[in-house]
């Protein structure tokens, strides 16, 4: 077995799961392929609350990884929700909560014969948010609450709009007080719709600086996630810093290769320097 202070467990990050050619975008298939292997090769995927202990040194499987979905994205319930259920496997997602309606549950690919609604490529699902009309591409709350029962996904916060701050406003005193707010109304959200708010934020872009940090935190945010595939998550490392790897469009023979670099203790540092 691997001594405890040289494990890591990769997070893997992914946006839609759905047909539609696009960018940040994995085919139906291939997470089909990604999940059915994680299942095969021993791996037990954690939830939020499970990668927090583990960094803060309690014991989880040896095989463990985090797949995590940023934006909340319709095509998140629609394809991802379904696979996930065929594997018994679970997944974190980071919803932008001012895109999240209500609304009875849409048809997922799970449920025979079922018709199932369009799942736009990224660009598309940008302009159709921008448009006002984020319920047509992202999930509603009945759809969360369906996925939360199943066990497939845990939520949390993204913030609530999804804004970098730091491009609109020159005043840093107003960048504060408007991110200070965004991600107050998303805490609110949560609580409001789930009942609970976890302290896990994903940054939008993965954009985040001193004024990002000390605002979250003062918020109650302590496990905040990257875009930051160099480096390792490990018991003891900042947990204000969690790395992800980008996820691609590949079949599975592609995450058995990345998740070996990525647990290997000396591979898996020189291949991200080298990499990125």
């Amino acid at each position: 077995m691997t001594p405890t202070s040289f494990r890591t467990v990769p997070v893997l990050m992914y946006h839609h799961v759905s047909p539609s050619d696009g960018m940040i975008t994995i085919t139906p298939e291939y997470f089909e392929e990604h999940v059915a292997w994680l299942s095969r090769a021993g791996y037990s995927t954690l939830n939020a609350a499970q990668l927090a202990g583990f960094l803060a040194g309690e014991p989880v499987p040896e095989k463990s990884v985090v797949l995590t979905f940023d934006d909340g994205y319709l095509d998140n319930w629609v394809y991802g929700h379904p696979v996930l259920a065929r594997h018994g496997m679970q997944a974190v997602m980071f919803v932008v909560t001012g895109n999240v309606h209500d609304g009875p549950a849409r048809p997922h690919a799970g449920m025979n014969q079922a018709i199932l609604p369009a799942t736009p490529e990224h660009r598309a699902c940008e302009a159709a948010i921008e448009a006002g009309r984020a319920d047509d591409v992202t999930v509603r709350w009945s759809e969360i609450h369906a996925m939360r029962e199943a066990g497939t996904f845990d939520f949390h916060s993204h913030t609530h709009t999804h804004t970098r701050w730091d491009k609109i406003c020159s005043d840093p005193a107003e960048k504060r007080q408007r991110l200070a707010q965004d991600l107050a109304l998303s805490r609110a959200a949560l609580q409001a719709n789930l009942g609970s708010v976890s302290d896990h934020l994903c940054w939008p872009q993965g954009y985040f600086d001193t004024d990002y940090l000390d605002e979250a935190r003062s918020l109650g945010f302590q496990h905040l996630y990257t875009t930051d595939p160099v480096g390792q998550n490990k018991p003891g490392t900042d947990p204000g810093h969690i790395h992800r790897i980008t996820a691609k469009n590949e079949p599975g023979t592609w995450l058995k290769r990345r998740l070996w670099l990525a647990r290997h203790r000396v591979l898996g540092p020189l291949y991200d320097k080298i990499r990125y």
